[in-house]
């Protein structure tokens, strides 16, 4: 599952860890081992009209010692009969079915003892075709003559098959699965394998019944069904294997671009990985209704529509380039996660942190025009180190027991936190080493389980590093270091005096060495004479070191972590950092370094390190920027200090710094894209016009006005990369005319990507009864439940008023909310995007207390993050407001 990566970002406090203690952990037990399987025989009838589904499992298993009874998973499930037939014997009917719901169990009772052997298990069960988006599920669609139908389709991973049927559904109980389906005969079936065979049901001549090849051996949490309606289109890939991209209903145009990325990586991983795509085909499909952005079961990968619909008029090219992200991430799963698995849920962060680094240089090769690995260090590195330098952060690998505590890893630690220090991994080994070692890795445990301990090992020997010792410094002890840099210049040497201590977003902790945590750290050094190559590589692994660096001009600078790949945050000496901010006004330094240097700043003055003021002074030198990712990074930053502000009576003041600093590059650019242009620049031009249209510069609202009327009257369509910021912009300046229009576009729009840029952008809306109104459209029909987070989030990270709004909106349909998103990571999501942005104390405490309240198990650590952030807020605010107005007035005041 990719996490929707691109949807959210993120003085004293040395309480907060201490107030917010982490509730007892639940007692929990794997399965059993006595009963496994081999093979699952699977018949399911699902009713689309009734919502329910009728199954018959006949599993293949060994009884590896004597025992009276099965234990399996089984959750909202009713199982009617269930019976053993030991090979060549009697069958032996259950006597009773003990029911664990707490712990998502069934224990099968026996009267008499089932022997050692292979034997079959078999059950007869009903279920019921939910609306949870998890296990054996519906999802609402429309057909093209506007009818509401039911398709029928499954999301496992985690702990979830066992809502579809009982099984052992742990990662490392593997087995085989024959798959039959039972559909009525105008929908299509679709399963991991090709289908071997559809017949009629002589039962039900309006039915078919269609069976799969048998599936190679593997975990129940990426097997997957969809029964449905759906277009499609094919295409071979180089290496032989038949791909399809299935649509909704009159929509196969749209599938052609996430085919033709498809079919261009599966050799690329082939390749890369020198394994063959093991199985003979996959799918790739657009589910309406679905939590995640998607899932790489094997051989049928489900799919948000946004995350793999591409109209070539109506898509912009962020879409683009997130489909090529999400179907890159998805295809590397089916050999590192599908082929090789993690033993269990601990070692997830591998899957997920791998999967995360490598879809970046699969779109690379793709797509070498998108700039990619600038975009990762704005995308997830700096996510992942903001994250980890909360107090409530945790380890990248984390123990988990019970399947409730799974969900919880699903976030910025075991994503992005984890493909950066895989890319530090990479560029520490090099990329032969690391290639071979991957190799030797995935032929050694294909069909199998591994952890992360197996990695490090095959990657060991292929490189002869110390990688087990290096990585576990970065994947068991949570948090990274800020790396204290200071030069001297002696004759025409530099030597260099460098120390590691853990950064923490509070600031610096008083403490000795002793109890500090170090982490082994590869750092790369470059200098003025060639910013691009590396002179220097050190593994740091004592708290402090000097290096000694030959034959450098006094007036050259040096640079600590070119390329911005090693995991940590540095301070350099006041006269290192005056001597690198110039690389940033004349280009000298690489994009990735100028983003970075800014960013570390940043989070320095966050944490109360430097004045923000130093900050707001290094952004000034960024007027002649030309790349998209360093804007992007930058705008980011700025979103979050106006977002403090608001908090202010100075708000204003930051907007014009904002429009000040933006319209050089708005002129420059202007609002039609010319021949020439690229990708980048069209996601460039909507970041910047975005940028100053919701800071109220007043030509880009005029022009954005023009041109939005224009759009709505039908004169002049807005092309798709124009769409978002202009509709920012209409509506932060809007009335209740303009919601009326933006939702009559909303019902109008036949693309979920339209819908979706719509719902994101209307929380600007300012007028405090109309922010009313987008909250109840959030909860509407009109707006699939998956989306309603984005829409609640967009509400209150617009505006002070928005956040209050949203908050008490949370509080106020808790039930609801809680209800339809029942522990998932949506939930997680959803207190993320509506407490963080509060900057009071009495805040953290309300937070707080409402969710010892409203239990949240899922989200637990999230509510701990998001009180600490308030707290962060509060003590950045008290800190540096002051001295933040000032320097904003004296820049407006007239030369003396």
């Amino acid at each position: 599952i990719p996490s929707s990566r691109l949807l959210v970002r993120f003085n004293s406090l040395a309480s907060v860890s201490t107030l917010f203690s982490m509730p007892e952990r639940r007692p929990f037990v794997r399965l059993p081992t006595d009963v496994y399987p081999v093979n699952y025989g699977l018949r399911l009838k699902p009713d689309l009209i009734d919502l329910t589904f009728e199954g018959k499992l006949e599993a293949a298993v060994e009884v590896t010692q004597g025992t009276n009874q099965i234990v399996m998973n089984c959750a909202d499930i009713d199982i009617i009969t269930a019976s053993f037939v030991p090979e060549g014997g009697e069958e032996i009917n259950a006597t009773g079915f003990n029911y664990q719901n707490e712990d998502e169990k069934v224990t099968l009772c026996f009267p008499s003892i089932l022997q050692k052997g292979s034997g079959s298990l078999k059950i007869d069960f009903v279920g019921e075709l939910n609306d949870k988006m998890k296990g054996f599920y519906r999802s609402k669609y429309t057909t093209p003559s506007g009818e509401n139908r039911y398709a029928a389709v499954t999301q496992f991973e985690a702990t979830d098959a066992r809502r579809a049927f009982p099984c052992w559904d742990e990662p490392a109980i593997k087995a085989t699965f024959d798959i039959t389906l039972i559909i009525p005969k105008d929908r299509i079936a679709l399963s991991n394998m090709n289908v071997v065979d559809r017949k009629p049901y002589p039962e039900d001549h309006s039915l078919v019944e269609v069976k799969f090849a048998t599936t190679p051996i593997m975990s129940t949490y990426l097997v997957a069904f969809v029964i449905g309606e759906y277009d499609f289109v094919e295409s071979q890939s180089s290496d032989g294997v038949t791909v399809r991209v299935y649509t909704p209903v009159g929509k196969a145009e749209q599938g052609k671009f996430a085919l033709e990325v498809a079919t261009k990586t599966l050799p690329f991983y082939k390749d890369y990985f020198s394994v063959p795509y093991p199985l003979p085909k996959i799918d790739l499909i657009a589910i309406a209704d679905f939590a995640a952005g998607a899932m790489e079961n094997w051989g049928l990968v489900t799919y948000r529509e946004t995350a793999l619909l591409i109209d070539p008029k109506n898509s912009c090219a962020s879409s683009r380039q997130w489909v090529a992200l999400v179907v890159g991430h998805e295809l590397a799963h089916q050999w590192f996660g599908n082929l090789v698995t993690m033993e269990w849920w601990t070692h997830l962060w591998l899957n997920e942190g791998f999967a995360s680094w490598i879809e970046y240089l699969c779109v690379d090769h793709c797509f070498p025009e998108y700039d990619i690995w600038t975009q990762f260090v704005s995308a997830d590195y700096t996510r992942a180190l903001d994250l980890d330098a909360l107090d409530n952060s945790h380890p990248i690998e984390v123990d988990v027991g019970h399947p409730s505590e799974v969900d919880e890893i699903f976030d910025a630690i075991s994503y992005s936190k984890g493909a950066s220090v895989i890319r530090m991994l990479h560029n520490y080994i090099g990329d032969e080493d690391f290639r071979k070692g991957m190799n030797a890795y995935l032929l050694k445990f294909q069909h199998k389980n591994a952890s992360t301990e197996d990695l490090w090992e095959c990657l060991e020997q292929a490189s002869g590093k110390p990688i087990a010792a290096v990585m576990n410094s970065w994947t068991k002890q949570m948090g990274f270091p800020i790396i204290v840099v200071d030069q001297e210049q002696h004759g025409s040497d530099r030597v260099l005096k460098i120390s590691q201590k853990k950064f923490c977003a509070s600031g610096p902790r008083n403490g000795t060495y002793e109890n500090c945590p170090n982490w082994m750290v590869p750092i790369s050094i470059c200098t003025s004479e060639d910013p691009s190559c590396t002179k220097m590589k050190v593994l740091l692994d004592q708290p402090e070191t000097t290096v000694n660096i030959t034959n450098i001009a006094p007036d050259h600078w040096i640079k600590i972590n070119p390329g911005t790949v090693g995991f940590y945050r540095i301070q350099y000496s006041t006269t290192m950092l005056e001597s690198l901010l110039p690389g940033i006004r004349d280009l000298t330094l690489l994009p990735v370094d100028r983003l970075g240097l800014q960013n570390d700043l940043f989070s320095l003055a966050r944490a109360g390190m430097i004045s923000t003021v130093e900050v707001l002074k290094v952004m000034e030198a960024f007027v002649n920027e030309p790349n998209y990712t360093v804007w992007s990074d930058l705008s980011c930053n700025l979103g979050v200090l106006s977002s403090l502000l608001s908090h202010t009576d100075f708000h204003e003041d930051i907007q014009e710094f904002i429009r000040d600093l933006f319209t050089p590059i708005g002129m420059k650019l202007g609002w039609d894209s010319k021949t020439g242009e690229g990708h980048l620049d069209a996601l460039l031009r909507g970041l910047v016009l975005g940028k100053l249209g919701k800071a109220g510069h007043k030509a880009t609202l005029e022009e954005a006005r023009r041109r939005f009327k224009e759009h709505v009257e039908g004169k002049q369509t807005l092309p798709a990369d124009l769409r978002s910021p202009v509709y920012l912009t209409v509506l932060k300046h809007g009335d209740s005319t303009t919601l009326d229009t933006m939702l009559k576009l909303h019902k109008q729009a036949d693309m979920q990507e339209e819908k979706n840029r719509i719902e994101r952008v209307l929380g600007a809306i300012p007028a405090p009864d109309l922010i009313q109104r987008v909250l109840n459209f959030a909860l509407s029909e009109e707006v699939r439940p998956q989306d309603t987070v984005s829409v609640i989030g967009g509400v209150a990270g617009s505006s002070k008023q928005g956040r209050k709004a949203a908050w008490k909106f949370v509080k106020d349909n808790w039930e609801e909310l809680h209800n339809r998103y029942q522990g998932g990571f949506l939930i997680s999501r959803l207190i993320k995007l509506t407490a963080d942005g509060f900057a009071i104390d009495k805040m953290a405490a309300e937070v707080k207390s409402f969710f010892e309240s409203h239990h949240a198990p899922a989200a637990e650590r999230t509510v701990q993050q998001c009180c600490e952030n308030i707290l962060l807020n509060a003590a950045w605010l008290k800190r540096d407001a002051e001295d933040i107005h000032q320097y904003l007035l004296q820049r407006k005041a007239p030369p003396v």
